[in-house]
């Protein structure tokens, strides 16, 4: 929780103050109870109701001017509201190592199935395109709102040599930024989520590819895709292939996304679902003051009918 007014908040020692003041008098007056020796006929002339009652009535008090405090500070609370609009690249490795069995029935048919259904599922205004990356790094679909242009480019991706991550982000900060050349000065929102399953084998680093998408403010969603037990048969020659979860987390986090493994068919589509879900929504700050203000309003109502009830003496 957030305040628009947190100069307000300046008051609230001089509440602790009260309270500690109260505590003060209480434990005079009981030091000065005893002075009054009669005590029957001090419970006749003065009948005491019991303590706890005035103890809750200051309590209230207190509570109530705390809650006022706090009002007048203007509290916001963060929630997350629908996007109506978003650019999203999705990113796919064809690299060769993407023919590994460990993910079934391949991890390339694997990740071609779960990114179809990742496109399928964002809303109708989200803009999305697709990028295929191995040795280069090629945009085979441009953003558009168009769902059978970015599906018709992910069935039709095949593999190829070495991996170029870096060079695949560049393609989709590129894409991204020629799509919003048509969008005036209000250009929507972009994500890229990046699926890989090996090294920065070509081209530029990801670290440059890291500086690229900060200074376009464009975050990296990183998908580890694959297990550690991989092997491809390229030539004869069988290789195992492992997974570079360190350098996609890096990409991820480095440019504020989120880094996720899926070491299987099922996980991939959850990790899609996460991923769908957190681009459908965007964190706003709402000004929650009138909460404040109807608790405010509770407890001096019932401050003032306990009062009533207590302590009041019709003729």
């Amino acid at each position: 929780m957030t305040f628009l007014s947190p100069w307000w908040l300046l008051l609230l020692p001089l509440v602790a103050a009260m309270l500690l003041a109260y505590l003060m008098l209480l434990r005079r007056a009981g030091r000065q109870a005893v002075r009054f020796t009669n005590l029957p006929t001090l419970r006749a002339v003065a009948p005491r109701s019991p303590a706890w009652r005035k103890h809750l009535l200051a309590g209230l008090f207190l509570t109530l001017l705390t809650v006022l405090v706090i009002g007048a500070a203007q509290p916001a609370a963060t929630v997350k509201v629908p996007r109506e609009r978003a650019t999203i690249m999705v990113a796919v490795d064809v690299s060769l190592s993407m023919q590994a069995t460990d993910v079934p029935p391949s991890r390339f048919e694997a990740a071609k199935t779960s990114a179809k259904t990742f496109i399928e599922g964002l809303p109708e205004r989200f803009n999305v395109g697709v990028v295929s990356f191995a040795g280069t790094a090629n945009v085979v679909a441009s953003p558009s709102s168009n769902r059978l242009a970015a599906l018709s480019a992910i069935d039709n991706i095949t593999l190829d040599r070495r991996t170029a991550i870096g060079e695949a982000v560049f393609a989709s900060i590129t894409a991204i930024k020629t799509f919003d050349a048509g969008n005036g000065a209000d250009p929507p929102p972009a994500h890229i989520v990046l699926l890989s399953d090996g090294d920065n084998t070509y081209g530029r680093s990801v670290a440059s590819a890291v500086a690229a998408a900060r200074a376009a403010s464009i975050p990296v969603s990183t998908i580890a895709f694959g297990t550690p037990y991989g092997t491809v048969t390229i030539e004869g020659e069988t290789t195992t292939v492992d997974v570079n979860k360190a350098t996609l987390r890096a990409l991820a986090t480095q440019t504020d996304g989120h880094a996720y493994e899926a070491e299987d068919s099922a996980q991939l589509s959850e990790v899609y679902e996460s991923i769908g879900t957190s681009l459908g929504w965007r964190p706003e700050s709402r000004d929650i003051t009138s909460w404040f203000t109807a608790l405010a309003a509770l407890l001096a109502l019932a401050g003032g009918a306990l009062s009533l009830t207590w302590y009041s003496r019709l003729p």
